[in-house]
């Protein structure tokens, strides 16, 4: 064989390999460019097909590299070690380090305590959640960490998810086609988390539950309402609640995103931009239907009390006094305000709790229903509700 014909197969081979190690991580990592295009059925390809590319770019590199160590001369001979031990430590690299689910272990323990012997900050941002009757919180910033931690309320199992570099906070039952499923962290899609199921190998997207890529997509796991507040006000609303305690064997891990509630990570994907609709502005998201719709946080903060319509759909949106701890209900005629530290519709100054109750007037006993709102960053609420609508304080 030609020695120019055998020197190129060795390079095809070589940069076969090369090729598919980096990309099999690029498509699925926060890598410069690799979030912004429609990637996912190519990385879910490498991913469930790279051991086949791997034989074949031994297999053209094997015979040339061969040749070159019993022939060549030194300088191709020290390239060949050279490129091999490269390909190691990539392969090392990506195997064993850059996989999502190794470099964001699960908890080794989950352990939930009673307000009174908990050692959560009170302050702290929880996704909590009321399943029938039975609450619980569980810390952003703990969760924020693992991706995911698992758990069983009311005798039902739960999955918390949350993506720090989008601001999700998702609950979901991780029950696929009727059986209990388990789920893995695979990297992300479009800078939201993906999580790979144990059986069919299928990907989900964090922010929806809905299967992306693999034997079930366009399948959807079953969302349980949550809501974000702080501890502090779950507990004036849930006093039985349990909440999740931080496992000490990742106390460094979660001291890295301690100040991910307040948005003020060195991180450019994780921290908070405070103007108004940029990439990483804070925005309150709410859905009705198949109909969505933005609110600026800093609308939200000024206002406190935002009366609004959604599709038709009457929509009270309500920041607490904490300024962090918000709501969103339907308000069917009614129009409300901020006063003292609760609400009060103008209709008939009635006067309503944070829990959605009125308390004192012509309405008392009168609760209103809760509409599913979530506070994300503006550039993943646009990316999967490219439909939504923004609103604007001025209108």
């Amino acid at each position: 064989m030609k020695k120019g014909l055998l020197y190129g197969i060795g390079i095809l081979g070589a940069v076969l390999l090369f090729s598919v190690e980096i990309g099999s991580i690029y498509y699925i990592m926060p890598f410069p460019g690799s979030q912004r295009e429609e990637s996912v059925d190519l990385a879910y390809f490498l991913h469930h097909h790279i051991a086949y590319f791997r034989i074949a770019g031994f297999l053209l590199a094997l015979f040339p590299a061969i040749v070159l160590l019993r022939h060549g001369s030194l300088t191709l001979r020290t390239l060949v070690i050279t490129i091999a031990v490269v390909y190691a430590m990539v392969f090392y690299q990506v195997r064993y380090k850059m996989r999502a689910d190794e470099m964001f272990l699960q908890p080794r323990q989950v352990v939930l305590l009673p307000p009174e012997t908990n050692k959560v900050d009170r302050r702290k941002l929880v996704l909590g959640i009321d399943v029938g009757g039975v609450a619980r919180a569980y810390p952003i910033e703990v969760i924020g960490y693992h991706h995911q931690v698992r758990d069983t309320v009311n005798g039902q199992p739960i999955m918390v998810t949350y993506c720090t570099v989008c601001r999700t906070g998702r609950v979901f039952r991780p029950v696929v086609n009727g059986q209990p499923e388990e789920f893995r962290l695979v990297g992300m899609d479009h800078f939201n988390a993906m999580f790979e199921d144990q059986r069919t190998k299928s990907w989900w997207r964090q922010v929806s539950g809905e299967a992306i890529a693999g034997p079930l997509k366009g399948a959807m796991l079953e969302e349980i309402p949550a809501q974000q507040m702080s501890l502090l006000a779950w507990i004036d609303h849930h006093p039985a609640t349990l909440i999740l305690q931080p496992d000490s064997t990742f106390k460094k891990e979660y001291e890295e995103l301690e100040q991910f509630d307040e948005g003020t990570l060195e991180s450019s994907l994780e921290r908070r931009d405070s103007l108004s609709w940029k990439e990483k502005s804070w925005v309150v998201g709410v859905r009705a239907g198949m109909a969505s719709k933005a609110y600026d946080w800093n609308d939200l903060v000024n206002l406190r009390v935002i009366n609004d319509q959604l599709d038709g759909l009457p929509v009270l949106l309500t920041l607490e006094s904490d300024s962090v701890s918000f709501h969103a209900w339907q308000r069917d005629t009614l129009e409300f305000e901020f006063h003292n530290i609760f609400l009060r519709d103008r209709n008939t100054l009635s006067t309503w709790n944070w829990r959605g109750q009125c308390v004192e007037g012509p309405l008392q006993g009168s609760r209103l229903a809760p509409v599913q709102a979530y506070q994300e960053f503006w550039h993943s609420w646009k990316t999967f509700h490219p439909q939504t609508a923004t609103f604007d304080p001025r209108q």
